[in-house]
């Protein structure tokens, strides 16, 4: 297979990396396309250093030009890619005194689409051996592509089964009326009648059998749709829900958006089916016709089914976002947002005929202490094929902003404060028309329940709001969740914790930093899985012995990994989480130097500090830390090149670096090396920052 075939075959992203390569006006991508063979079988690195060569690769290259706009030529439907083609070649005759200039333009695009294709396959190693679905979820998809299948196979025998059945008909409705204008002896005629009435018997056979054939095509058709609608698209929502806060989940729409359309087209062939049995029962009728009894109620029923197909198939794609805030689902009053909605039929005829409108749910303003908002910016736009990667039908709104509804009377008052501002829950709606095939249906979807302040310092605190609700709750329309919040079982709630660790750090909490942290919150325990923490310990009430919740406190060291120290944490060079006491009954056993770096737990924007043993002449182990450090601290002088100088005056006031392994036994080199910084004496960072910041070293 060619190199240009194998780009062609890639996933969405990929694609979209090449669609940007070729976004530039040196080598068009139609060219590319069209002289690929030919392009792939040259050696235009060399042709870059052989201007002999270079010269007669430029002159075959416009032959080659002018072969394909005689092919286009022939062809009325490719007049604009005549017309491009005859623009390229005008084009490359700037190259004409230096070809070798075209030769190394080609070979460079060549190159970055073997680096786009060595991504690609490395992407799907790493895929293989690290994130195979599993097992029933492997069997679901199985079980409704064969039900695809099956459909759309049996759409085809009808398709061809009603064709049959028209002839039959004509030819009845042939020997009927010839019948019927023979004078002939009334023998004969009788003889005729006797023909007459097997045909008829036999029509009436192959309309009962169609119909029945509809019926057991609808029955499939209602299977699959439970299949979509209540498994498959439940499955993907919840997905896409976690998602927003963190989970390493696959929120395609790609697979869902092949079955709806597929499944959509064969029931809109049935309802084709349905209006030609209607034009042939019109044609001819007779007594206990079975078309006229049974084609109403299968009308309904299609059409009832389709409708909750296409109901279901508009979606919020991706939530609403601003660009720089903490994640989905977290908006702010006058700052822009982008939100984007997908209709899961895929149908070119309805491309940039479908307008989207755009508003904010009015429910939650009529309840009690609830702010109410307006939605400003382009709030209808139409459903447009070219938005999305792989042409799907997408609106995608860019630049929203929510302002702030006076409320007469003086906007929300004392006594109506029923919960905090970053407690309400919003939904942003969307609502189309679809009209198709004599087809009328209203679409409406909606967001997620959302939070929206009014400035960065509640930030924090909405967060907590979209994690705890995305946790615990799969209802998008419980905008009251936190009237009466639910309690999170550990299990759940450590999950949640490590995506965030993920999100910041690309690493999630392993079992000994979660055990803890649980620890921490339960006390020793044989099994936390029943364990629960309500919304006031995670997000209102301070830790014992401190001015801060445990929010804020982990929410602070998320942001220290996340700002200086998120090599360090995807390495699992940080223990991270671990107590005063786990951390010596470690350290106690290992040899003179060992450390470890762990995240301070009385500072309330987050620090971090290590701690390592020494041994006195006796033998004895102490363990020894470090006052923590701050992002004060960091944003001066990363940690890596901290513990590289790090240095405590020993007797006689002889300097010395008490660090000598990582924890279990990696040397402090070997694990910090490659992030030290390259300059040394008066330039070196840690020497400045010395003169500025005196470090305090506790005993044990």
């Amino acid at each position: 297979m060619s190199q240009w075939q194998n780009l062609r075959q890639l996933d969405t992203v990929y694609q979209q990396r090449v669609s940007d390569l070729y976004n530039r006006d040196e080598f068009p991508m139609d060219v590319r396309h069209y002289l690929a063979h030919w392009i792939e079988g040259q050696d235009w690195e060399r042709a870059s250093r052989d201007p002999s060569l270079a010269v007669l690769l430029f002159q075959v290259l416009l032959e080659n030009l002018d072969n394909q706009f005689s092919r286009f030529a022939q062809d009325r439907e490719s007049f604009l890619l005549q017309r491009n083609f005859r623009r390229y070649k005008q084009n490359f005759q700037m190259y004409q005194e230096e070809p070798y200039n075209l030769a190394i333009i080609i070979h460079w695009f060549l190159t970055k689409e073997k680096e786009i294709l060595n991504d690609a396959d490395l992407a799907q190693k790493v895929q293989t051996l690290q994130v195979q679905p599993a097992a029933m979820e492997m069997e679901s998809q199985r079980k409704i592509e064969k039900k695809v299948k099956e459909l759309k196979q049996k759409a085809e025998v009808m398709e061809h089964y009603i064709r049959c059945l028209e002839e039959q008909q004509d030819e009845f409705d042939f020997k009927y009326q010839t019948n019927r204008m023979d004078c002939g002896p009334a023998e004969e005629k009788k003889v005729q009648d006797q023909v007459l009435q097997k045909m008829l018997n036999a029509l009436d056979k192959s309309r009962r059998k169609f119909l029945a054939d509809i019926s057991t095509m609808m029955s499939s058709a209602n299977c699959l749709c439970s299949l979509l609608v209540d498994e498959e698209l439940v499955d993907w929502k919840r997905r896409q829900q976690i998602s927003c806060i963190g989970a390493p989940d696959d929120t395609s729409l790609e697979q869902l958006e092949k079955w709806f359309t597929q499944t959509i087209e064969c029931m809109f062939q049935l309802l084709k089916f349905l209006q030609k049995l209607d034009e042939l029962g019109g044609k001819m009728t007779y007594i206990n016709d079975p078309i006229s009894a049974q084609k109403t109620p299968l009308k309904e029923e299609t059409e009832g089914l389709l409708t909750r197909l296409l109901k279901s198939a508009f979606v919020v794609e991706s939530q609403p976002t601003i660009s720089q805030g903490r994640g989905p689902l977290m908006l702010r009053t006058n700052s822009q947002f982008s939100v984007k909605v997908r209709f899961l039929y895929k149908v070119p005829e309805l491309n940039h005929i479908m307008k989207v409108n755009v508003f904010i749910e009015k429910a939650a303003a009529k309840l009690k202490g609830f702010r109410r908002f307006n939605v400003l910016g382009t709030i209808s736009k139409a459903l447009n094929m070219t938005e999305s990667l792989n042409g799907g039908m997408v609106a995608d709104f860019r630049h929203l902003t929510l302002k702030d509804q006076k409320v007469s009377g003086g906007g929300k008052g004392i006594n109506d404060l029923l919960l905090s501002v970053t407690e309400e829950l919003h939904k942003i709606n969307f609502e189309t028309q679809f009209d198709y095939q004599g087809l009328s249906v209203s679409l409406e979807t909606s967001s997620l329940p959302l939070v929206v302040i009014s400035n960065s310092s509640q930030q924090q605190s909405a967060w907590a709001s979209v994690l705890w609700f995305n946790m615990l709750s799969s209802d998008p329309k419980n905008v009251n969740f936190f009237e009466s919040a639910p309690v999170a079982l550990w299990p759940q709630f450590g999950e949640m914790l490590s995506w965030q660790f993920v999100s910041c750090g690309n690493c999630g909490l392993d079992s000994d930093q979660l055990e803890t942290l649980a620890i921490k919150l339960f006390g020793k325990q044989s099994s936390y899985d029943n364990c629960t923490i309500s919304w006031a310990r995670f997000s209102k009430e301070n830790i014992p012995g401190t001015n801060f919740t445990l929010w804020v406190w982990l929410d602070g060291v998320l942001n220290l990994v996340k700002t200086y120290l998120s090599d360090l944490w995807s390495d699992r060079s940080i223990m991270g989480f671990v107590s005063k006491g786990r951390e010596k009954v470690l350290l106690k056993k290992k040899q003179q130097g060992t450390f470890l770096l762990r995240f301070s737990e009385s500072i309330r924007d987050g620090g971090i500090t290590f701690s390592w043993v020494e041994y006195s002449n006796n033998g004895t182990p102490n363990v020894r830390a470090v006052q923590p450090f701050t992002s004060t601290d960091l944003k001066q002088i990363a940690l890596p090149n901290i513990i590289r100088n790090f240095q405590i005056m020993q007797a006689e006031n002889v300097p010395v670096n008490p660090l000598c392994y990582l924890y279990p036994n990696t040397q402090k080199d070997q694990a910090f090396g490659k992030y030290y910084s390259e300059k040394t004496g008066d330039e070196n960072p840690y020497l400045k920052y010395l003169r500025t910041k005196l470090v305090f070293v506790s005993k044990e």
